[in-house]
């Protein structure tokens, strides 16, 4: 059984101030001559290095360690993670996952009314005992050293984690990379996992839905193309040259912020009428994050190991069944959207599903209380016999 011991989060002062002489000293770049939107990105970048520079990194860490944080060693590797039961001893337990350029902090503000709903207007059914781990490589996770670190894998650990905590059964809920490992949690354990949620569900397109589409398939192959243009440079520099790319973004913090804050920004529905997207001080506090973490490398590489697990992932005939409950929202920002006849084929239980009017890939930041209340609606609907939580659990706060 994997031992679980309290993790405090504490910086070296050291590591701030070379922080701050780093961004003092910046070098930003001239405005891009070519196209409106360059200039539009050096304007955010200047606002948002301008941001770091005020940032209080002390603060952030109070927070982070108002919640109780935990490492445990699993697959040779220390995971830190979140853990916080709910008052209500018939709460279900959900694990919920980050994905990249995110981190568990997309989920800091779901917490008070997913565990204590009766404090935040909801009623004791409604209620979750929370996990929320940093994947490995991510946050204060340990670095995988080696190869075939896949979501596959990473939920396998994240199953050990649920035992050592006393879960024997629990939802689970993703995005982005979130939705792999989750996907890939109830595909290995059906038995274990009562529900599942996601707000990038992963399903492809058959040969017949390409050759006579529908006018729901029209619509995602055309956002598809559009953001094959315009949005998906990131993932073959990632996925196939990771190392070239960390070696810059691990020694430039404004490299870093230009990096991570233009993809936080283009998956998130920046209407204003929307909320805006994810905003500057969520966006500060999770670059701050990797930087200092120093895991700029080691989150980039997931890229390269996913494409090593299943090189044909795009390929409708490697993707296997999903048998659990399944619940999906779909925000209309989100750059990976598919059609919902993909999503029936793949999930043969899909119990629910939400297309909402505002939001993007990031909700956990940009819509807390509306994907609060959709994780409440999609687990409401499945079996929600649980065990009570575990000693640990028990005695965790």
């Amino acid at each position: 059984m994997p031992r679980i011991e309290p993790f405090p989060v504490r910086v070296p002062e050291q590591d701030l101030t070379d922080l701050r002489l780093r961004l003092d000293l910046a070098r930003l770049p001239t405005p891009e001559p070519v196209e409106a939107v360059h200039d539009r990105h050096l304007d955010r970048l200047e606002i948002l290095v301008d941001a770091w520079r005020q940032h209080d990194w002390r603060s952030l860490e109070q927070r982070w360690n108002a919640i109780p944080h935990y490492r445990a060693h699993i697959d040779g590797l220390g995971i830190a993670f979140w853990h916080v039961p709910s008052p209500e001893r018939t709460a279900v337990p959900l694990v919920l996952t980050h994905g990249w350029p995110g981190s568990p902090l997309e989920f800091e503000t779901l917490i008070g009314p997913l565990t204590d709903p009766v404090a935040h207007g909801g009623s004791a059914d409604q209620a979750f005992h929370l996990v929320i781990p940093s994947l490995p490589g991510f946050g204060f996770s340990d670095r995988p050293l080696g190869q075939d670190w896949s979501p596959c894998r990473t939920a396998q650990v994240w199953s050990e984690l649920m035992t050592a905590l006393g879960y024997e059964r629990f939802a689970a809920h993703g995005g982005d990379w979130g939705a792999f490992v989750s996907i890939e949690l109830a595909r290995l354990f059906p038995e274990r996992v009562i529900g599942l949620h996601l707000t990038m569900p992963l399903a492809s397109a058959t040969p017949e839905d390409r050759v006579n589409p529908r006018d729901a398939d029209r619509r995602v192959f055309d956002h598809h193309q559009r953001h094959l243009v315009d949005g998906f440079g990131f993932e073959p520099i990632q996925s196939i040259r990771p190392q070239t790319l960390a070696y810059s973004l691990q020694d430039s913090p404004v490299g870093l912020a230009s990096w991570l804050g233009e993809k936080l920004v283009a998956s998130s529905d920046t209407r204003p009428e929307a909320g805006g997207g994810v905003s500057v001080e969520q966006q500060v506090d999770n670059i701050a994050l990797y930087w200092l973490t120093g895991t700029a490398a080691s989150t980039a590489r997931c890229y390269r190991e996913t494409k090593r697990w299943a090189p044909g992932l795009e390929d409708d005939e490697t993707e296997s069944q999903v048998t659990v409950p399944t619940a999906c929202t779909l925000f209309p920002a989100e750059p990976y959207p598919i059609a919902r006849q993909w999503a029936e084929r793949r999930f043969s239980n899909l119990i629910q599903w939400n297309e909402v009017d505002r939001g993007g890939h990031f909700p956990g930041w940009e819509q807390p209380e509306l994907l609060t209340g959709e994780l409440r609606r999609a687990f409401r609907r499945v079996d929600r016999t649980c065990p009570r939580y575990s000693w640990f659990a028990l005695n965790a706060s």
